[in-house]
C-alpha cells in the first residue's frame, strides 16, 4: 500500500509542477493560496519579516492575521471577513497584509498572550501598535463575527495614526 501511494504522489508531482512553471513563465500569478481562505483578491505576503519590509517601504501598515484551521472562532470570522467588501477594499488598497498560521519570534505581536484569532496592526515605522484593541478586555487582540465593526474601526484608526505620525 505505501509503496502505491509514493507512486501516486510521484504521478501527481509530475503534473502539478509543469503547469506551475508555465504559469510562472507566462507572468500569470498562480492561484492564490496565501490567503487560506481570507480573501483572494488581497496581495498578501508569506512571512511576518516580508510584512515588515513591505510596510516600511510603501508606508503603509501591516495587518497580522494569527489563526489556525481547526478553530472554529477562526474559520467563523474568515468567513465574515471574506465576504466583507469595505473590510476586502480596504485591506486590498490600504494594507500590507499576512495571516499566520503560527506563532512568529516578535514577543511583541502576543503582549497578552498567544491566542487564535488573533489582529494586530504594525505601523511603517515597525511598531507593533498595541494600541489597537477590539472589544474584550481579556482577549484584548480577538474579534467575533458581529465585531467586524469593532475591526473596520479599527483598520481606518492604523491608517489615521500614520497618517499623523509621519
Amino acid at each position: 500500500v505505501m509503496l502505491y501511494s509514493t507512486l501516486d504522489l510521484c504521478l501527481l508531482l509530475a503534473t502539478v509542477s509543469p503547469n506551475l512553471a508555465i504559469a510562472i513563465k507566462k507572468g500569470k500569478r498562480p492561484p492564490q493560496t496565501l490567503s487560506r481562505g481570507w480573501g483572494d483578491d488581497i496581495t498578501w505576503v508569506q512571512t511576518y519579516e516580508e510584512g515588515l519590509f513591505h510596510a516600511q517601504k510603501s508606508k503603509k501598515p501591516l495587518m497580522v492575521i494569527h489563526h489556525l484551521e481547526n478553530c472554529q472562532y477562526c474559520q467563523a470570522l474568515k468567513k465574515v471577513f471574506a465576504q466583507n467588501e469595505e473590510i476586502q477594499e480596504m485591506a486590498q488598497n490600504n494594507f500590507i497584509m499576512l495571516n499566520l498560521m503560527h506563532e512568529t519570534t516578535d514577543k511583541n505581536l502576543s503582549p497578552d498572550g498567544q491566542y487564535v484569532p488573533r489582529i494586530m496592526f504594525v505601523d511603517p515605522s515597525l511598531t507593533v501598535r498595541a494600541d489597537i484593541t477590539g472589544r474584550y478586555s481579556n482577549r484584548l487582540y480577538t474579534y467575533e463575527p458581529q465585531d467586524l465593526p469593532v475591526l473596520i474601526e479599527n483598520m481606518k484608526k492604523a491608517l489615521r495614526l500614520i497618517q499623523s505620525e509621519l
